[in-house]
């Protein structure tokens, strides 16, 4: 899908921050006692099997820095993703990059990345040890003009998902199947990650991630470690902040993460 024009690209981000400024302005000032808790996919590439509460807008709103990748020297990105579960077992979900600064040989751009909308289902409802199952699906809508890390930007994409507590650990285990394009050529991609995560008290928790992808236009793979931490402000409140490693010649040497999940404390429905 071709790219908006820069004047429409930049309406459309100005929209989004502004759609964001209201809904959380709203939110702040209407906060419930005891509002539910929110339930962050982010800093790290694997998604819970779990879904958000049904009928609560949540944010997940971050900056990422990169350094060293095969297709610029560094990077500064804003990401936000947006979810809301309609249903016990399903969640829409979008995913957008609105501004991305990055230096390459030939000097510097800011430019919007891709955007993606999908949806994730629950399969199997999990308790404790026993794992939640679920299944995700994203479509790519808008085409972004940013350069894409090592992983690269998926046209279409298929999870599946598993989470469970095991003797204090969480974790999150996802599995890929990407539709890479370019130049008009598609190819699959194939991937997996694994995140384990342990409360350390009742305010932070402490997480590791080994992730791994197929890159197959470079005919080679990309893989990292990342190391995070969370510190839980609110129920419905929650900063993170972590770095990555990246562990093949062709995967970003270093990235720097930073964010808040934000899950809104009213419902939008009743």
């Amino acid at each position: 899908m071709n790219a908006l024009r820069p004047e429409a690209a930049r309406h459309a981000r100005l929209l989004m921050l502004t759609l964001l400024l209201v809904f959380c302005g709203r939110a702040y000032g209407q906060q419930d006692d005891d509002p539910p808790a929110a339930n962050p996919a982010r800093p790290t590439i694997a998604t819970p099997a779990t879904i958000t509460p049904v009928g609560y807008l949540q944010f997940e709103s971050g900056v990422l820095g990169a350094w060293h990748s095969g297709e610029f020297s560094s990077q500064f990105s804003v990401n936000e993703v947006m979810k809301l579960a309609v249903h016990p077992r399903l969640e829409l979900l979008t995913s957008l990059e609105p501004v991305a600064r990055t230096w390459t040989g030939k000097g510097k751009t800011t430019d919007a990345g891709d955007v993606l909308v999908g949806a994730q289902a629950i399969l199997f409802h999990g308790e404790g040890a026993k794992p939640t199952i679920a299944a995700s699906y994203f479509n790519r809508v808008y085409s972004g003009t940013a350069p894409d890390l090592d992983i690269g930007g998926p046209e279409r994409s298929f999870l599946l998902l598993a989470s469970a507590d095991v003797k204090g650990f969480h974790y999150d285990l996802n599995g890929f199947v990407n539709e890479l394009v370019t130049d008009g050529t598609r190819r699959a991609q194939f991937g997996h990650t694994l995140s384990v995560s342990h409360a350390l008290g009742k305010k932070y928790t402490a997480g590791a991630e080994l992730w791994h992808f197929t890159q197959p236009f470079l005919r080679s793979h990309a893989a990292g470690s990342l190391f995070n931490i969370a510190y839980i402000a609110r129920r419905n409140l929650v900063f993170d902040a972590g770095f990555e490693r990246g562990l093949t010649s062709t995967s970003t040497r270093w990235q720097a993460v930073a964010g808040v999940t934000y899950l809104l404390p009213h419902r939008i429905w009743h």
